[in-house]
């Protein structure tokens, strides 16, 4: 009966790989888990339509480069009494009904490159949401893969416990036979009786931590977790080296990049504010017809085109000023982009320095486990023989348990350290894992709105 508990508590213990064993049917995987999450997480959605409103930055500053058209009317009654000649009774006097309509085109010519450098700082900040975007996936995507392994660690850690109660319970029915008999005394019933109802207190942890692991796959994955099979790390999509990793991370996390646009815009505002120091030429076409404004004449018709050249000489002193500021904040992003590859590398080093960890506490847990089992099965037959006392065979049923539960939970460790890594070098994302769901392109929205001249829906129809 203990040797069939001793494999039940073992394969609790390897539920967290696919190696332990083939996937039951119809199982929920953790790729299913992290496309769940993907497409349904509140966060990220809301993240996707900042990122859409960002992209309306480029067709406002690209309106710079287009006319200004203005359509005026009016209209009105108007009474005139007109003296045509001083101390002569003879004057022009009536009620008319003024009205007029015209029509005016302004463009800019030349604003110094301020539009230019516009648009291009609007495209950096597409860029720059779009790779905020890609580390707010990273995170939920990590997140998801995380809490599905804790659900499994936790599940498993609870079978552990249920099974160390099982055998605390079987223990204790054998050792108060012993004592009736007269093999064993009180104080060995006693230490049966302690250990389990320490066993059956840590069964109660393990379930109440079980409980707040489930609502959290709840709110992380969209719903309830039912059948989970075994977990896998990711390794076959990390480099090769530590220092690969590295390299990697440097180039595509996304954070870096994010820093990267950064600086861009931060640059291209110093050119916008440079621009003020810079004359501006705008053109302008009239054309206006009018009735009735005087009572001599009934209509006028008037077009005009005029070309203004604008220099500014001293504007305050404003102007300089923005300029000193913006270049103040290029050096700030620049830092800020040496900051963060620094904690880019770190968190690279620090991963795949953990991950190499977990694969070697994996092992060192198997191997414990396998010890574990044989010298409790040792001391359950010396027991028998009288030279074991029932301590010596709870301890050893205590640290089989306490085998188990580090196996488990190096397991699980050695999972999400991979795709801790994965996520540190900014390759964490749906395309690289292969998963089955539709990639949210944001280029795609950024097209239909980019060269949109007039309109109020949105893409979607809004």
């Amino acid at each position: 009966m203990y040797g069939v508990k001793v494999v039940t508590g073992a394969a609790a213990a390897v539920l967290l790989l696919t190696c332990a064993g083939p996937v039951p049917v119809l199982a929920d995987t953790i790729e299913a888990a992290l496309v769940r999450s993907y497409q349904g997480n509140p966060q990220l959605n809301s993240q996707r339509a900042q990122v859409r409103a960002t992209d309306e930055n480029v067709p406002q500053a690209l309106s710079g480069y287009r006319p200004k058209v203005a359509l005026t009317a009016s209209g009105g009654v108007q009474y005139s009494d007109q003296q045509v000649q001083q101390g002569v009774h003879v004057g022009i006097h009536g009620t008319q009904t003024p009205k007029a309509v015209g029509l005016t085109v302004n463009q800019t010519v030349f604003d110094g490159q301020i539009t230019a450098n516009k648009v291009r700082a609007a495209e950096g900040q597409v860029s720059g949401a779009r790779e905020a975007l890609r580390v707010l996936e990273e995170t939920v995507l990590l997140n998801a893969a995380t809490i599905y392994m804790d659900y499994l660690r936790d599940s498993a850690t609870v079978e552990v416990q249920r099974s160390n109660v099982h055998v605390l319970e079987e223990t204790l029915k054998q050792t108060r036979d012993r004592f009736n008999v007269g093999e064993v005394t009180r104080t060995d019933v006693a230490q049966a009786e302690a250990q389990l109802a320490a066993g059956k207190t840590q069964e109660q942890t393990a379930e109440s931590q079980l409980v707040t692991t489930r609502a959290n796959f709840r709110r992380i994955i969209g719903n309830e977790p039912s059948n989970l099979a075994p977990g896998s790390p990711v390794d076959r999509f990390l480099p090769k080296s530590m220092a690969a990793a590295v390299d990697v991370s440097l180039i595509e996390n996304p954070n870096v990049t994010a820093a990267m646009y950064g600086v861009d815009v931060a640059f291209l505002n110093v050119k916008i504010n440079e621009g003020a120091l810079l004359p501006t030429l705008n053109v302008q076409a009239a054309v206006n017809q009018s009735y009735e404004q005087q009572l001599t004449i009934f209509k006028t018709f008037n077009a005009s085109l005029t070309a203004q050249l604008t220099v500014p000489i001293y504007q305050g002193g404003t102007e300089y000023s923005l300029i000193r500021q913006s270049k103040e904040t290029v050096t700030q992003q620049r830092m800020a982009l040496d900051q963060t590859r620094d904690q880019v590398r770190a968190t690279t080093v620090q991963s795949w320095g953990q991950l190499d960890a977990n694969k070697a506490q994996v092992v060192s847990a198997q191997a414990q486990v396998t010890a574990a089992e044989v010298a409790l099965n040792g001391v359950r037959e010396e027991a028998k023989a009288g030279q074991r006392t029932t301590l010596d065979v709870l301890n050893a049923q205590q640290a089989l348990v306490n085998a188990r539960i580090a196996l488990v939970t190096a397991q699980h460790d050695r999972v999400v350290s991979s795709y801790s890594v994965l996520s540190a070098i900014g390759r964490l994302s749906p395309q690289v894992l292969g998963l089955a769901t539709q990639v949210y392109d944001p280029s795609v929205h950024y097209q239909q709105v980019r060269d949109s001249w007039v309109g109020v829906r949105t893409p979607d129809g809004k």
